[in-house]
């Protein structure tokens, strides 16, 4: 057993390169009893470390300055009010949150334990005094008897606050947690059932929970039947330097020819997923009852994926007017790289590369119509420089060429610059394209560019120049952005503090205003103010907003205040948690509503206020999974029923919901006082394989029906576009009776609805509708190059968007706040009720009486479309048009969400998902996965819950995401990859048993690096695009949640062989392989050179260079070099096989950290000598060992 102990006291941290100080780096282990290592800025442990020695008792690493230049052990001590169990192993952490040059219990600071067994085991983590209350929160660790952690106990606080291990945890668990029906819950743990064998596969998966209990995620690991997968093939060519691969059927499978893996959720519904031997995934088949809904991939002769075949195109034949219209298409150059990819109903697209694979030039086929192509610049440091649309006509292949023969592929930042569309840009412009293109961004970093402003409000920032070895170098510093339509420019800019936290930002408008912002940062980086300044034009006159922010010994948001012009303080929410860190209960507008929060033991939200007893809640919302009254239950999930009562007129209200066997919403019932289903306002809806909608019903209030919809698709329904839509109602509520043909562009953009009376939709090059012709008036937008909108002219109404601030006709509406608007007009505070989607429910202000008056009420169907008949109000705010799903509603009836716009009355979008490939399944014109209850689209993409992205290395957000079991069904289906991480929480990234990195993960998108140990300090990103600064966002960060995310076991390999070589000479070895994901017995022959003999075992372990390709049996055999030596009994070896297996990458959130070669070799034999080898690796036979995270 080792004994060993850890501490790390953190305080602020800065990156290397913003200072020239000479960080300490550690690279060997430990020899020295009580070892203690200082610095003010950084301390990197590097493979090699360790302080695992019973010798050394403990080691302490600080960061900060220190006091006593030769600390002592007791300088670093936990808090003495603590009680550590010193016999136990453990490592403890405290990151401050107040500056201290030396340890002090009593400052603000974040404590953490974790208890480790006699194997290195982790068995039980402790979050000190995190609660609330200031209790420990602590999580148990419990292994089988085979070492296995088959049970993931939920963290519960513990009545102590000393961080000594605890006893009883399990046994607090079961009492803290609670069922539907408020008794004690037993079950708070997951739980897995896996294979008596050695490959420890999961067989059952069990959420925590009792409600939920027999209700597993069951897995099946077979192999494939005759005839129960189509062979389809390809037929390869090459043609302008790229693949043409033709598509071919093949008859079947034979039997047990294919990985066969079968995932049943908690509901029975199944998907089954198909593999070759390779690994690669051949087909993913979703059962909808007795219906299959197949995806096939397809791979060329080269290994390269080259079709995908959604369900729509499958049983129907090859032929390309089939594919053009259903599947995706890939082609790639002769380096591997995608240069031209084909989606459904879209043309062609082409992408070309620079000489360092950066990708230059892209085009549509929009584009391609008027000879142009966007294209992007890059700095030696691979950042992007500028961007634009190039006129030029020549082919994707001559563009190529042109690139690759042109010489230098980077821009410098110049002097002088030069100046296109209106603006000066200070860089070179000799990189390909030179000339002939419309500037559409520019990025500086390092310096400000020349006529940049001043800081605005006084404060000391980082300059270009050094200062105490600190400045702006690696920073991004300004921006600007032109408008598509016209020659306006937004320019931005940052300022940051000497820890490189933005501070300040200026942001100048294309109308000659600006919006400026001043954040005073606490120590630990979280904004305890924001002043923000906004002038619309040059002319206008200056509003100023203040805002404060006031957090709880953990960081937790608990007070955010809210000032105009120096008026009066609004209190816009006062925030109170429970014990697991959660959101319990908010006071919003200096108390005048108060929301109480309820979550179930999966961490859901339940229920917001209580709509059966309103009491003085003006809203109340209920979330049902497994207790509904008039569905079945749903444990996968999915959502069973949703209750709501509004004070406008006290009806409880209700929809429930049905589901098919792949999770698409079929029917959504209402009900209302009466206690029954009462016909109102209901929709039903069919699809076809696809998920395009094919009918949908819906009946208005009365129970008449107001829509009777078929929908027709174009290539006599072998297609996604939807050309035309039928109403047998003869209702013109809802949708219009109408029956008119739907037209496309050749982006599959819908460019008329005639039965809405739109004639035509122009779009720019983001596919964004740049104008709308229509016979209720014509709407006209202006768009920023990043997709931003800035302008709307409808009629006689000018619409301006300018950074939350909104305007009509020149004239300021409202300013939007974290709890709704500012009524710039009326001078008030309103204030929304949202659902679980960010559905604008209920608004209201503080009335005459000084109580809260109701002011809109909007309700909706399932998929968007608002009822009409009840609880209407006057007092609406016509000017503020955020609804469904907090999007705009515009004047055509469509919700702009940003990245497109969304049709409520048919449930779909009108343009093609840009971000389409990552559910291929699906239709590209779906509207949230068919599932508007459970899911939306934040910005009319695929909406993006965090997950471990195990092909990319990288941390990914997906707002849709709600739960495992759904990613789950992602993962089946082959839309993403890797291990669910929930909605937030701080993450540890390992490799083995090696942690490489961590970062805490936030519930709006938002990330933080977290690698270099202070959470609180290190590389921010937002999810909505400029860094800004924590305080105004993270108000639900559970820095109790521990969670781990499992990197690929490090393969090994052991055998026996010899070598004799003199000159040159021959060897072999025979043994046995483990890779990441399937095992074999191997036979290597090798020739060699040099001088060299021996004979006896070897053992090797493996790591990969490119990080995307796991290693296994298919690309550990083949070709390989190596050289080896030794002497005596040891020898050593370096080398790689044909596809580059020798090293590792891992990405943390955009960042890289590289571990170069570590392949070795251990042969207890008599050798001596040195000799270079190449050979040939065989598999004789292999097997599965673990899946593939997929």
């Amino acid at each position: 057993m080792f004994k060993f102990k850890h501490f790390y006291t953190m305080g602020i941290l800065m990156a290397g390169t913003l200072s020239s100080h000479a960080q300490i780096i550690l690279t060997n282990p430990v020899t020295e009893q009580n070892k203690s290592v200082t610095d003010p800025y950084s301390i990197r442990l590097l493979p090699g470390f360790n302080a695992a020695s019973p010798a050394v008792n403990s080691f302490r690493a600080s960061l900060g300055a220190s006091s006593n230049p030769n600390p002592t052990p007791n300088n670093y001590a936990p808090d003495p009010t603590a009680s550590i169990s010193v016999n136990e192993n453990y490592i403890y952490s405290r990151t401050y949150l107040a500056p201290r040059s030396s340890s002090d219990p009593a400052a603000p600071q974040q404590q953490s334990i974790s208890y480790f067994d006699g194997l290195g085991r982790p068995k039980q983590e402790l979050s000190i005094k995190s609660t609330p209350n200031g209790n420990d929160l602590v999580t148990d660790i419990p292994y089988d008897s085979f070492g296995r952690q088959v049970q993931s106990w939920l963290p519960v606080p513990m009545n102590t606050l000393n961080g000594n291990i605890q006893s009883g945890v399990q046994a607090a668990a079961r009492n803290h947690y609670k069922k539907a029906d408020g008794s004690t819950d037993p079950l708070a743990y997951g739980e897995k059932t896996l294979e008596n064998s050695p490959l420890d596969r999961v067989l059952a998966q069990a959420a925590p929970g009792s409600d939920w209990d027999g209700k597993k995620v069951q897995y099946q690991y077979q192999a494939n039947a005759d005839g129960e997968v189509y062979r389809y093939t390809t037929s390869t060519s090459w043609s302008n330097n790229a693949t043409v691969s033709v598509l071919g059927l093949s008859g079947t499978y034979g039997a047990n020819s294919l990985y066969k893996n079968v995932v049943t959720d908690e509901d029975g519904n199944s998907t089954i997923e198909f593999k070759n031997g390779q690994g690669q995934t051949v087909l993913v088949r979703k059962k909808n009852g007795s219906e299959d809904l197949d995806t096939y991939y397809v791979y060329n002769e080269y290994n390269q994926l080259a079709f995908v075949i959604p369900p729509l195109a499958v049983h129907k034949g090859v032929d390309a007017t089939l594919l053009n219209e259903l599947a995706y298409q890939y082609r790639y150059d002769g380096q591997n790289k995608l240069v031209e990819k084909k989606l459904p109903g879209k043309d062609w697209e082409y992408m070309v590369y620079d000489q360092q694979d950066r990708l230059v030039l892209t085009q549509d086929g929009k584009l391609r119509q008027l000879n142009k192509w966007l294209f992007t610049k890059y700095d030696k440091f691979g950042r992007v420089a500028y961007t634009g649309v190039l006129d030029s006509a020549p082919g994707r292949d001559a563009q190529q060429s042109n690139m690759v023969h042109f010489g230098g592929n980077n821009e410098e930042r110049s002097a002088s610059g030069f100046t296109q569309n209106g603006t000066t840009v200070y860089y070179s412009s000799s990189a390909y394209p030179v000339g002939n293109f419309t500037l559409l961004t520019v990025n500086y970093y390092d310096e400000y560019p020349p006529g940049s402003p001043g800081v605005f409000n006084g404060a000391s920032v980082l300059g270009s120049v050094p200062v105490n070895g600190r400045s702006t170098k690696g920073l991004p510093v300004a921006s600007m952005v032109k408008n598509i339509e016209d020659n306006g420019w937004t320019k931005s800019y940052t300022w940051y503090d000497d820890k490189a936290r933005p501070v300040a930002t200026e942001s100048r408008n294309h109308l000659g205003g600006y919006t400026r912002t001043s954040s005073v940062l606490a120590f630990s980086g979280v904004s305890t103010s924001t002043t923000t300044y906004h002038k619309r034009d040059a002319a206008s006159g200056e509003m100023v907003m203040k805002e404060e922010f006031s957090y709880d010994h953990q960081n937790r948001l608990v007070k955010h205040t809210h000032q105009v012009n120096g008026g009066s303080v609004e209190v816009l929410t006062e925030n109170i948690y429970n014990e697991l860190g959660q959101l319990e209960s908010q006071n919003i507008g200096n108390g005048i509503q108060s929301v109480k929060n309820e979550y179930n033991i999966r961490g859901a939200l339940t229920k917001m206020n209580d709509p059966r007893n309103l009491m003085n809640k003006l809203f109340g919302f209920e979330l049902k999974y497994i207790n509904p009254s008039g569905t079945s239950k749903k444990y996968n999930g999915n959502i069973a029923e949703t209750d709501w009562a509004t004070q406008s007129d006290g009806t409880l209200r209700r929809y429930s919901y049905q589901y098919d066997g792949v999770n698409r919403l079929k029917e959504g019932n209402y009900w209302d006082n009466a206690g029954a289903i009462s016909g109102s306002y209901a929709e039903r809806l069919n699809y076809d394989v696809n998920g395009n909608i094919t009918g949908l019903q819906r009946t208005g209030l009365g129970a008449g029906v107001m829509d009777q919809l078929s929908y027709t698709y174009d290539q006599s329904g072998n297609s996604n576009k939807l050309i035309r839509v039928n109403d047998a109602s003869g209702n013109a509520a809802g949708y219009p009776v109408g029956g008119n043909t739907i037209g496309y562009d050749i982006n599959g953009n819908m460019v008329n609805h005639l039965d809405k009376g739109i004639s035509n939709i122009a779009y720019n090059y983001l596919n964004l509708p740049s104008s709308i012709t229509a016979s209720i008036g014509n709407t006209d937008y202006v768009y920023r190059a990043d997709g931003t909108k800035v302008r709307k002219v409808f009629g006689g109404k000018t619409t301006d968007y300018l950074d939350g601030f909104q305007y009509e006709n020149g004239v300021l509406q409202f300013v939007l706040t974290s709890e709704g608007y500012y009524d710039v007009e009326k001078n008030k505070y309103i204030y929304n009720y949202t659902d679980h989607l960010g559905n604008v429910r209920l608004s209201y202000t503080k009335g005459a009486s000084g109580g809260a008056e109701i002011i809109e009420e909007n309700n909706y169907y399932p998929f968007g479309l608002k009822h009409q008949g009840y609880n209407s109000s006057s007092l609406a705010n016509n000017t503020y048009q955020y609804k469904y799903n907090g999007k705009e509603l515009q004047e055509t009836g469509m919700y702009d969400y940003g990245a497109r716009m969304y049709m409520p009355e048919l449930g779909r979008w009108g343009v093609v998902d840009p971000l389409a490939e990552k559910m291929r399944r699906h239709s590209p014109y779906n509207y949230a996965f068919n599932n508007p209850i459970r899911f939306i689209d934040s910005d009319g993409r695929q909406g993006t819950d965090w997950f471990w992205d195990s092909k990319k290395k990288a941390f990914t957000y997906d707002a849709s995401l709600t739960s495992a079991e759904q990613f789950n069904t992602l993962k089946d289906q082959g839309l993403v990859e890797g291990q669910y991480l929930g909605k937030e929480g701080q993450f540890n990234v390992v490799y083995g048993n090696e942690t490489i990195g961590k970062v805490a993960l936030y519930n709006n998108g938002d990330w933080l690096n977290m690698s270099s140990g202070d959470a609180n300090t290190f590389d921010y990103h937002s999810a909505d695009g400029p860094e800004r600064t924590r305080g105004q966002y993270f108000t639900n960060l559970d820095s109790s949640r521990n969670w781990g995310v499992q990197i690929l076991d490090k393969p090994f390999s052991i055998g026996i062989g010899g070598e004799l070589t003199v000159g040159v000479g021959a060897g072999f070895e025979i043994g046995y392989f483990s890779g990441n994901y399937d095992s074999g017995a191997y036979l290597n022959l090798f020739k060699s050179a040099g001088a060299s003999v021996g004979v006896g075992g070897a053992y090797n372990e493996y790591t990969t260079q490119n990080g995307n390709s796991p290693l296994t049996t298919a690309n550990f055999g083949g070709n390989y070099w190596n050289v080896s030596g030794g002497v005596g009994p040891l020898s050593g070896n370096y080398g790689a096989t044909q596809k580059d297996n020798v090293g590792r990458n891992v990405s943390i959130g955009g960042a890289s950290v590289s571990s170069g070669v570590l392949n070795f070799l251990k042969r207890p034999k008599l050798s001596a000598g040195i000799s270079a080898q190449a050979g040939t690796t065989y598999i004789i036979k292999s097997k599965k060992i673990r899946e593939n995270e997929k």
